[in-house]
This record gives C-alpha cells, sequence and structure tokens, in this order.
C-alpha cells in the first residue's frame, strides 16, 4: 500500500484552517487565555492529523477509532494543560462549534442559491 503525502499534506492543512480556530475557541472556553493557546490548537491538530493517518495506514475499524480519539484526548490534554475530563468537555464543545458553524454556513448557502 502506498502512501499519498499529499493528501496527507492537504488534509494537515484544511484541518489546521478549520479544526484549529474551533480548537482553540473552546479550549480558551474551558481551561482559559493563558492554558489555551492558538498556537497550541494547531500543534494538536499537527499531530492529530499525523498520528491519526499513521494509525489509520496501520489499523482500521473501531480500533483505529478508538486509539484515535484517545491520542486526540491525550493532545488536547497535554497541549491546554487540562484534565481528562476537561479534555473531553473541550472536544465535545469543539464538535458542537464546528456542526453549528457548518449548519449556519448550510442555512446561507441555501440562502445563496435561492437568491438566485
Amino acid at each position: 500500500m502506498a502512501v499519498n503525502l499529499d493528501a496527507l499534506v492537504i488534509n494537515m492543512i484544511i484541518s489546521i484552517i478549520i479544526i484549529s480556530p474551533i480548537l482553540w475557541l473552546a479550549g480558551k472556553t474551558i481551561v482559559g487565555g493563558q492554558k489555551a493557546k492558538f498556537t497550541d490548537a494547531i500543534w494538536i491538530v499537527v499531530l492529530g492529523v499525523i498520528i491519526g493517518g499513521i494509525f489509520g495506514y496501520f489499523f482500521t475499524g473501531i480500533i483505529s477509532a478508538i486509539i484515535q480519539l484517545i491520542i486526540w484526548l491525550a493532545l488536547i490534554k497535554k497541549f491546554f494543560d487540562s484534565t481528562w475530563g476537561q479534555a473531553i468537555i473541550i472536544a465535545i464543545i469543539a464538535v458542537i462549534i464546528a456542526v453549528v458553524i457548518a449548519v449556519i454556513l448550510g442555512l446561507l448557502g441555501l440562502a445563496l442559491f435561492s437568491i438566485i
């Protein structure tokens, strides 16, 4: 199986642009601005994508998903200097923020198409 580095780099860039600000906002909400820095959010995303890509290459299915989830939570815990509970809450809030943004963008997209 060949490794597609182009796809990994594109995935990383898009993830940094989309996930980092959302993760930073969620972290800032839970642990405060002193512990949750934007550069830390970028590092969480970069390492999460790289490690997730490695595990996705070697493992598939539910085992891979569980391992990747634990790794993302560990990265949040480490970089935002939080507890496991706070890391879980940060992840949940980040998902909620992402869903809200996606819904708003979707509604704006529908509104734009209805005007045209």
